[in-house]
């Protein structure tokens, strides 16, 4: 049997993702991201040798009358697959009702896919700054413009979650009626040295990202906050086939 044929899926999705985001500015890229995110949709959790956590945490802490991270368990964790100089590729669970809140991505393509459970992603854009706008009373601070543009439910049977410089490049990801797990690919990683480090935002005024919309797209102000101290972000062993690049 050919060699490339023998390669699990996961070494497939890293090596066209070393060849998609090699070239960014490439007049090929359309077509390999394209390409990645078919097969990043054929991802499934039995591939990465994962099983999908029941409710038993959370009914420990409606038992206990707390989160089932309060003080011991990070709400999330992530299990490191690889990462080039190109681009860095893991897995996010979320605990019952976690949040990654809203955040950004500066100067990175994104690709999210849901492995198990269900995930509530709200997506933002940055705006310009306009002479003509003012931001609310309510601001405590210096204040962005953005654009709000959608707020989904992504299941194991949506497509990828896709985010790019420019579009869809802040959102917030919340865990929907118990634990969820996604596959995530960011382009190039985070690098705060190459002015590519995480902000975190929250809307100024209205409701949060997490409720309910209203009239999407929107325009909103938003303020950049420290990271929250209920959010951190623990550390997993990845249990899938080995990638090498």
């Amino acid at each position: 049997m050919p060699r490339d044929n023998m390669a699990s899926l996961i070494q497939r999705v890293a090596r066209q993702a070393r060849i998609t985001f090699r070239s960014p500015a490439g007049p090929a890229f359309g077509e390999n991201l394209h390409r990645l995110q078919q097969l990043l949709d054929e991802v499934r959790a039995e591939d990465l040798h994962l099983v999908p956590r029941g409710p038993s945490a959370a009914a420990a802490a409606a038992a206990g009358g707390g989160l089932p991270w309060s003080g011991v368990v990070p709400p999330v964790s992530y299990m490191h697959i690889c990462e080039t100089e190109s681009f860095s590729m893991g897995v996010f669970l979320l605990r019952s009702g976690a949040c990654i809140p809203l955040h950004d991505h500066p100067g990175m393509n994104g690709m999210l896919k849901v492995l198990y459970g269900t995930l509530r992603i709200a997506c933002m854009d940055t705006l310009p700054p306009a002479a003509a706008s003012t931001p609310p009373p309510a601001a405590g601070g210096p204040c962005h413009r953005a654009l709000f543009r959608s707020r989904q439910h992504y299941t194991p049977a949506s497509p990828p979650c896709l985010l790019s410089p420019h579009t869809d490049n802040l959102h917030q990801i919340d865990a929907v009626d118990g634990p969820a797990a996604f596959l995530d690919i960011l382009a190039p990683p985070y690098d705060p040295q190459h002015g590519r480090d995480c902000h975190y935002y929250r809307l100024v005024e209205g409701p949060a990202a997490g409720a309910e919309p209203t009239g999407l797209p929107r325009e909103v102000w938003l303020m950049e906050t420290p990271q929250a101290p209920d959010f951190w972000c623990g550390g997993e062993p990845y249990p899938g086939p080995r990638v090498c690049l």
